[in-house]
Formats: C-alpha cells, sequence, structure tokens
C-alpha cells in the first residue's frame, strides 16, 4: 500500500502547495491567456498532474493510471450520461418543430429577454438543477435561450451565472447527502447551514443576472419581478433546507419562484424596452392552441415527470438495485491517507458504481424516446438524431473525462489535501472566509459540488475542529461556495458550449466571462461565513 505524503518538497506547505497548484495554472493559461479548446487544456493539465504525482509526490505509476481512469469513468457516468440526453431532448423539440411552439408559449408571458432570463435560465433551471443536477440545467436552459433567439455566447453566460445558488442542494439534494456521509454531520444540521449561507446570495443572483444582461438601465424596468423572483426562491429555499432537509428544497423554491413570476407576468409588464446584444429573434408566431402547447412542451413535462420518479425516494430504493458496484482496479485501499483528512491512517477506498439505470441520464434517455413516439418521430429521424448529437458533443465528453481524471489523479495522489491545507494554513480569523474559497476550488476542479464535498468536507471538519470553529457551519461553507466554481468548471463551459453549438474556441471566452463573477460571488460568500463565525 502507497501512504499519501501531502508535504513532498522539503517538509514545506508552501512549496509542496505552489508545485501542486501548477496544473491549476496550466490549466488557467492554456484556456483564460492562450485560448486554447478546453480540451486540449484539459487533456495538458491531467498531464502535468501525472508527472507531478509520479515526480513530486511519488505515487507509483500504474497507481497514477488506474486514479485517471477511475476520474474518466466518473465523468462520462453520469455526468457525460446526462448531458448527452438532455441535449438529445433539446434536439428532438428543434427536430420536430415544437421548439418554435414553446418559444411562442413563452414570449406569450413575456416577450422581454431579461423576463425570459429570469424565467427559464433562473426559475426553471433551478428547478432542473433540483431533479437532476449534473450539468443539466444548463444544457437545458442554455439550448432553450439559444432557440429563442440568445446570442449563443449570451445563453451560455447567463445560464452559467444562474446556475449558482441551487448547485448546493442538487439532484435531489445529493451533495448535502454527501457532505453528511463524508463528515459523520446529521444531515438536516447541514441542509440548515447551507440554507443560511445560500439564501442571501440567492434573493440577489436574480438582479444579478439582469445587471449582467443589461446593467443599471436595463435592471430598472424589471426591478419587481427580480425582487419577487430572488425573495420567493429564497424564502422558500431557507424554510425548506432549515425545517424539512435538502432533497426538496431546490425543487419546491424553483416552483414558487416560476408560479411568483407567471403571476407577475399577469398583472404587469415592464414599461421600458430592451434590446439584447446579439437578438436574432423577431415577431412571435401566431397563437396556439393549449393542444399544441401542451404537446410541444410534453418532451420537458415527461423530464420532470420521470427524474421525479428517478429521485424519489421508493423510485431511487428500488432502481438503486439495479447498480453495479465494483472495487477499481489497481487503487481500491491500495492508498493511504492521514492526518489531517483522517484522524488516524487508512486505506482509501476507490468504490465504482455503475449507475446505468438509476441514472438521471437514464431519466432523461427515457423521457426523450417517449417524447420521439408522442411528437411522432420516425425511428430513423430519432437515430440520426442522437448520432447527430454524440459527433457534437465528442469534444465536450473528452473534455468532461479528462478533467474528472485530472481531479481524481490529484485527489488519490495527495495534491488536492496540500492545497486545501494552504488554505486552511491561514488561521482561525480568515479560515471562515478561506473554507468557502476551498469548495470554490474543489468544484472548479471536479465540476459538482458533490465531489468538492466528497474532497474536502471531512478536511474542513477537522481543520474547524482544530481552530475552535463549529464543524458544521465550515462543512457547510465547502459546499456553499462551491455553488459559485460551478460557472468557471471546465466541464460547465464544455456542457454549455455543446448545448448552444458555440465553437470549442469560445470556451476561452465564456470563461473570462464568468472567471470574474465567479470571483466576486465566492467572495461575497466568503465574507458571509465570516459574518456567521463571527457575528451570529
Amino acid at each position: 500500500m502507497w501512504a499519501q505524503n501531502y508535504l513532498p518538497v522539503a517538509d514545506s506547505l508552501a512549496l509542496s502547495a505552489l508545485l501542486a497548484a501548477i496544473p491549476i495554472f496550466v490549466l488557467l493559461a492554456l484556456i483564460g491567456i492562450m485560448r486554447k479548446p478546453a480540451w486540449v487544456a484539459a487533456v495538458s493539465s491531467l498531464a502535468t498532474a501525472f508527472i507531478l504525482a509520479v515526480a513530486v509526490y511519488g505515487m507509483p505509476v500504474k497507481l497514477a493510471i488506474s486514479a485517471s481512469f477511475f476520474g474518466a469513468a466518473q465523468g462520462l457516468l453520469p455526468i457525460g450520461w446526462v448531458v448527452y440526453w438532455a441535449i438529445v431532448l433539446y434536439r428532438i423539440t428543434l427536430d420536430t418543430g415544437k421548439f418554435e411552439i414553446i418559444k411562442d408559449s413563452i414570449g406569450g408571458l413575456t416577450p422581454d429577454r431579461r423576463l425570459q432570463a429570469m424565467l427559464i435560465a433562473f426559475a426553471f433551471g433551478a428547478f432542473i438543477e433540483g431533479a437532476t443536477g449534473f450539468g443539466t440545467p444548463v444544457a437545458v436552459a442554455a439550448a432553450m435561450l439559444t432557440g429563442l433567439g440568445f446570442s449563443p455566447f449570451f445563453a451560455a453566460g447567463i445560464c452559467l451565472l444562474a446556475n449558482t445558488a441551487p448547485v448546493a442542494f442538487g439532484s435531489i439534494g445529493t451533495p448535502i447527502v454527501t457532505l453528511a456521509s463524508t463528515t459523520g454531520i446529521p444531515e438536516l444540521e447541514l441542509s440548515a447551514w447551507v440554507g443560511r449561507l445560500c439564501a442571501p446570495i440567492s434573493i440577489f443572483v436574480p438582479t444579478y443576472l439582469i445587471l449582467v444582461m443589461g446593467g443599471v438601465k436595463g435592471l430598472k424596468g424589471v426591478l419587481p419581478a427580480a425582487a419577487l423572483c430572488g425573495l420567493a426562491f429564497a424564502s422558500t429555499q431557507f424554510v425548506v433546507s432549515n425545517f424539512i432537509g435538502p432533497q426538496l428544497t431546490d425543487i419546491l423554491a424553483a416552483m414558487v419562484a416560476i408560479l411568483a413570476l407567471v403571476v407577475l407576468f399577469k398583472v404587469w409588464k415592464p414599461a421600458d424596452q430592451f434590446v439584447m446584444a446579439g437578438d436574432t429573434q423577431g415577431a412571435l408566431g401566431a397563437a396556439h392552441s393549449p393542444r399544441e402547447t401542451l404537446l410541444a412542451w410534453s418532451p420537458y413535462i415527461f423530464l420532470v415527470i420521470f427524474v421525479l420518479v428517478w429521485g424519489s425516494p421508493w423510485g431511487k430504493a428500488l432502481l438503486d438495485k439495479t447498480t453495479v458496484r465494483f472495487a477499481w482496479p489497481g487503487l481500491h485501499n491500495m492508498v493511504q491517507q492521514s492526518s489531517p483528512v483522517v484522524n488516524t491512517p487508512a486505506p482509501y477506498a476507490a468504490m465504482f458504481n455503475f449507475v446505468w439505470l438509476a441514472a438521471a441520464g437514464t431519466a432523461c434517455a427515457l423521457a426523450s424516446l417517449v417524447s420521439a413516439l408522442v411528437l411522432k418521430m420516425s425511428l430513423g429521424t430519432y437515430v440520426k438524431t442522437l448520432g447527430k448529437v454524440l459527433k457534437q458533443m465528442a469534444f465536450s465528453l473528452l473534455t468532461i473525462a479528462s478533467v474528472l481524471a485530472l481531479s481524481t489523479l490529484m485527489n488519490y495522489s495527495g495534491s488536492i489535501v496540500t492545497m486545501g491545507m494552504a488554505f486552511a494554513s491561514t488561521g482561525a480569523l480568515l479560515f471562515p472566509f478561506f473554507s468557502a474559497l476551498l469548495g470554490w476550488l474543489g468544484v472548479f476542479l471536479t465540476g459538482s459540488d458533490t465531489s468538492a464535498n466528497a474532497l474536502f468536507g471531512n478536511l474542513q471538519v477537522v481543520t474547524a475542529k482544530q481552530l475552535g470553529l463549529n464543524p458544521a457551519m465550515m462543512a457547510a461553507a465547502n459546499s456553499a461556495g462551491g455553488v459559485m466554481g460551478k460557472m468557471i468548471s471546465v466541464q460547465s463551459l464544455a456542457v454549455a458550449v455543446a448545448a448552444t453549438g458555440m465553437a470549442r474556441s469560445q470556451e476561452s471566452e465564456l470563461l473570462r466571462f464568468t472567471v470574474k463573477h465567479s470571483v466576486f460571488l465566492a467572495c461575497v460568500l466568503g465574507v458571509l461565513s465570516m459574518i456567521y463565525a463571527y457575528v451570529f
């Protein structure tokens, strides 16, 4: 068994952390500065991490190879699986001509681009996040906005910004459930703390979204809607997370926000006119009958139905019986973790869950199949659509697999713990701030709040106890801070680009667009964590 060494360079935390961060610098430099496609950056960063794992951390080559393939497999299933089928679902509505009716029905509620973005990117996206997570909200919402006439770049950027506050409770509360199992802290206690951290941000996100779209002038015309949407979502998020639990937090909060907006649209409309850059939408089509509208929306209705069944307690219990779990060859219990990750040295498990039927992607797949039948799409056309989407997503899937391979390799080599220890070394005064940034880093690396909680959750608890801070709040800060890293994760960028049909070379532009917002919001959450730690 190979033992992890978290201080491989001269027993120095500073030097070790600096070397451990090189793959991250490579990733950011290639995408943000050299403007290389995300898959090139991801593969290059993985290669850099592999060299460091073997040459600096002393990880055996066979273990490093096994860890890389383990991460890649997790990237393709369930993450790549769900994104692929979400885009297939969108293509079905597009190829059958039903998306025009969806577009007209939304335009019937409001033709205003700001309100459409609020309704689809934030509210509907939060519902999909709560039901499925793992990239589906960005894929579905960005594809819908692009079809409505938003420029692909704006659609992608807006959806990445909107997919923040709901992420901590995504996929039927999976990040919180994972955090509870990792730390041993009661699920409801963690849920409550995450809700207290995320709810204040949720109030602000719809307003922030419109500020990014149209500045202060653009916000003035829709301020009542932004305020109502934020308050409706945040208040429900707070109540449900504190008194019910994490599983239904996003779903109920999103439903309340959608209902509040729809009611508002019936009695109020913006007094000003807003023209969005890159808008290609002309006049809306003719009004459609309720039957036509319902039929057009049926793919997304089926998606919600299947996902809710898949995520329900009885459905989950039944479907989980089909999951095949096995020890990953050449890695399971072959690595030994030590303090501060664990109290006593222990083998590091590497169990792979082959979730084929219980995966949210399978629910999307069945929704697409039923939709094709209901919309009378021929079998030949359906198969062609599957091939078309696979071709469109080939490099995005490679990116997702490479990024998860990178994060898993860094995790099993110990380099990610080195960086975590560097954050923890900031001391009791600043640790609540950097605790949120540690979660942000974890999601940036993995593209998943669930993975970031699994990576850093216990480290947060151990450090909090050493510094005399509330362990539950620090673990929650990891999850809450992590949501702000979602918009800049390479995985999310790849999903957004694939969903909107953008050129892969535009991933670097998208990163530059989102990174400043990501850093700002992460710092806001860090300050909020400090306020909770020292004021309340």
